[in-house]
């Protein structure tokens, strides 16, 4: 096939053309287009394909229409092969990219993004049923019983059941056969599963992201071993056998489990109450300090904390990805300044009626902002910081927090107190 000129054919229709050609010809035209005509043209292929023809690729052609691709696309077509073809394929990207790839691969055994497969039939609102047959006849799947509509972006639109395209006109649009199709996170538990199919009364469910780009379905096949395990796992609950501590574990094994985090958390304690000691001049000629540290510590702790735990949701849910950090990070920054100016304000009025001293108020109201500032930020690096090492962001990012927090609230207004005291007049 020769290379056609893309002003007057859209990427959609050449890649309807070259989907009937076999995969030698199909990669044969793909190595003549430049790497964003094949980019535009390789995502618009049925999804069926991809298996056999990325597999087919070499490495140069599939870096070419991989480049500079988003790491969630590139996953959701790498999630379509086997285990071997998808490692030998990352190799090929900087280990950042890799990384952050195979974060998308990899669920928990509880999700629903680990029950789902991504062997799916799916289609534009704007294709024929005439095409949709082709599509579905080449695939060949007997078990194929909805044929699912997303838009360029791969986001799920509807879903229309197989038997109302097997009785349609040839040149009915899909997109007026198409209805609702209910939906679940990949992120969902097994519980949240069965719990959606049963009010749904669905066969197999699709499964997305939370920017509702289709991922797979769960079938009902992996929806009775779902709800097998299930209720053994119940079963396993009420004896005190799960694989974390719950209410009925035994007390060796929860004192396992906390023990070890009491004590670092404990040092961590040490370590703030280190910083108040270098300012015990100070605080013992100038003793309401004492009194508002609390305040302080207390308010940049639940800043931090805030942004802990939309960062952790954000990387649970695939919201976001280690490389995304510097925007989390500036978010949370710009949050915590506005935030921090607007409490600053009330702390400083409530601490001047109180004291009766503009230093002490003026003190601790920059000591709120800077504080607030470093907790949000610190609130949402640390996760994805975690994450970046293979650690789990839930396990320890709260100790780390608190130590953070704690310090640099008590220097910013312990430091601040010091440092203008005898300008501002106070004590």
């Amino acid at each position: 096939m020769s290379k056609p000129d893309l002003a007057a054919k859209t990427f959609r229709q050449l890649a309807q053309k070259l989907e009937k050609d076999n995969l030698d010809e199909i990669i044969s035209s793909l190595n003549e287009f430049s790497s964003i005509e094949a980019q535009g043209i390789f995502f618009e292929f049925s999804p069926y394909i991809y298996p056999d023809l990325v597999s087919a690729m070499k490495d140069d052609l599939f870096m070419k229409v991989f480049h500079k691709v988003d790491t969630h696309k590139i996953a959701r077509v790498l999630s379509r092969l086997d285990r071997n073809t998808v490692d030998s394929k990352l190799k090929l990207f900087p280990k950042f990219i890799s990384r952050e790839v195979r974060d998308f691969l990899h669920y928990s055994e509880n999700s629903a993004g680990f029950l789902m497969e991504t062997n799916l039939m799916s289609c534009s609102k704007e294709d024929t049923v005439e095409s949709v047959l082709t599509s579905l006849r080449k695939l060949g799947d007997k078990r194929v019983l909805t044929i699912y509509v997303i838009d360029d972006e791969d986001k799920l639109l509807g879903r229309v059941p197989v038997n109302y395209i097997a009785i349609a006109r040839p040149e009915q649009i899909i997109g007026e056969l198409m209805s609702k199709a209910p939906s679940v996170n990949a992120s969902y538990s097994r519980e949240e599963v069965l719990k959606f199919i049963e009010v749904h009364s669905l066969l197999q469910v699709p499964v997305v992201d939370v920017h509702n780009h289709l991922l797979g379905i769960i079938k009902n096949d992996a929806l009775i071993t779902a709800s097998q395990e299930e209720a053994s796992g119940d079963l396993q609950t009420m004896f005190g056998a799960g694989k974390e501590e719950h209410a009925l574990s035994k007390a060796s094994f929860a004192v396992r489990k906390r023990l070890p985090w009491l004590q670092i958390n404990l040092a961590t304690a040490f370590l703030a109450s280190m910083v108040v000691g270098f300012f015990e001049d100070t605080i013992a000629k100038i003793t309401i300090l004492a009194i508002f540290l609390p305040v302080v510590a207390g308010q940049s702790g639940n800043t931090g904390s805030q942004a802990l735990a939309v960062t952790i949701r954000g990387l649970a849910l695939k919201e976001i990805r280690i490389g995304q950090w510097m925007r989390v990070a500036r978010k949370e920054l710009m949050v915590g300044f506005i935030n921090g100016v607007a409490v600053a304000i009330t702390t400083g009025l409530i601490v001047f009626f109180w004291s009766d001293s503009f230093g002490i108020a003026l003190v601790i109201g920059i000591s709120m902002i800077i504080s607030m500032v470093i907790a949000g930020f610190v609130g949402a690096v640390i996760p994805i910081a975690l994450k970046a090492f293979g650690q789990d962001p839930a396990t320890s990012s709260s100790i780390i927090l608190t130590t953070v927090t704690d310090i640099c609230g008590f220097l910013s207004f312990l430091g601040l107190a010091t440092a203008l005291s005898s300008v501002l007049g106070i004590g």
